[in-house]
C-alpha cells in the first residue's frame, strides 16, 4: 500500500491511530508519502530526536520529499542510501527523504520525486545573522505587526530550490524511462496550476521546470502539497494538505 499526504510541518498527530485506522493492516513494506514541508529534521540536533523515534516506532514506511521549510543544514548531513532504485536521506531505517529527481519503484510503479519550492513569506527580508545590524533589524521587524521574515540558516535556507546539479538529475533519470512515470510526488505545483491558485501564485525556475515536466511526461497522477488546501484541480493533479489519501 502507497499513501500520500501535504504538508505536516513537524505536526504528526494525522499518523495517530485515531486519525490513520488504516495503518492497523500495514506493515513496514507500506509507504506513507509527505508530499513536502515535513519539518521532522528542523533544529538537526538530539532535539529531533524524540519525534523521530516516534515516526519510526509507526507501522509503516515514512517517506518525504523536502518542501521550502526544512533544515536543509541538518538534512544533508544524514547519509545517502539506495532505495527502490533512487537516492534517499536515511534519516532512521525508515524514515527516509526521497531526494530530488530521483525514480522510484514502489508496487510495480514508477515514482518521480521532486522536491523543494520558493517561500513565499519573506517580504520583510531574509535575515543575516552574522552581520553587525541583526539585532536591529530583527528587533524592528518582532515589532512589526504581521511582519513576514526568515533568518539564514535557522529558519530559511537557499537550498529549498534546486540546484543545477539536481535539476540535471532529474531531466537524466526521466530521460533513462523516457518521461514515463506513474505518479509524480512533489511540494510546489507546475507554473500553470501554481498561478490559477490563489496562495504563491507566481513563477519561479522551479516551477518552470514542472511545467516542462507536466508537458513532457507520460504519467498518471501528480499529487503535491504547498498551498494549504485538498482538491483535485483536475483528474490528474491532486493538491493535498491533511487528507490521506491511497493511491496503490
Amino acid at each position: 500500500m502507497i499513501y500520500v499526504t501535504g504538508d505536516t510541518h513537524g505536526n504528526f498527530r494525522r499518523f495517530q491511530p485515531e486519525y490513520f485506522p488504516e495503518q492497523a493492516g500495514m506493515t513496514k513494506n507500506d509507504v506513507v508519502i509527505i508530499a513536502g514541508d515535513f519539518g521532522g529534521v528542523w533544529f538537526g540536533d538530539s532535539r529531533d530526536d524524540e519525534t523521530l523515534d516516534w515516526l519510526e516506532r509507526l507501522p509503516f514506511t515514512l517517506a518525504f520529499v523536502c518542501g521550502n521549510h526544512e533544515n536543509y543544514d541538518a538534512l544533508e548531513r544524514y547519509p545517502v542510501d539506495d532505495w527502490h532504485g533512487g537516492k534517499v536521506h536515511r534519516i532512521r531505517p525508515h524514515v527516509l527523504h526521497l531526494t530530488r529527481g530521483q525514480i522510484f519503484e514502489l508496487e510495480g510503479c514508477r515514482f518521480f520525486t521532486m522536491g523543494g519550492a520558493k517561500s513565499h513569506d519573506i517580504e520583510d527580508g531574509i535575515l543575516e545573522p552574522d552581520t553587525s545590524d541583526f539585532e536591529r533589524r530583527l528587533t524592528m521587524l518582532q515589532r512589526k505587526p504581521r511582519a513576514r521574515y526568515r533568518i539564514n540558516h535557522i529558519s530559511w535556507w537557499a537550498q529549498e530550490l534546486p540546484s543545477d546539479e539536481e535539476y540535471a538529475e532529474a531531466r537524466r533519470n526521466l530521460d533513462a524511462v523516457s518521461w514515463a512515470v506513474d505518479y509524480i510526488i512533489t511540494h510546489c505545483a507546475p507554473t500553470s496550476i501554481a498561478l490559477a491558485g490563489s496562495r504563491h501564485n507566481e513563477a519561479d525556475r522551479l516551477t518552470d521546470f514542472l511545467q516542462e515536466v507536466q508537458e513532457r511526461a507520460k504519467y498518471h497522477y501528480w499529487l503535491f502539497g504547498h498551498y494549504h488546501d485538498n482538491k483535485a484541480v483536475n483528474e490528474k493533479h491532486i493538491l493535498l494538505w491533511e487528507q490521506i489519501v491511497r493511491v496503490i
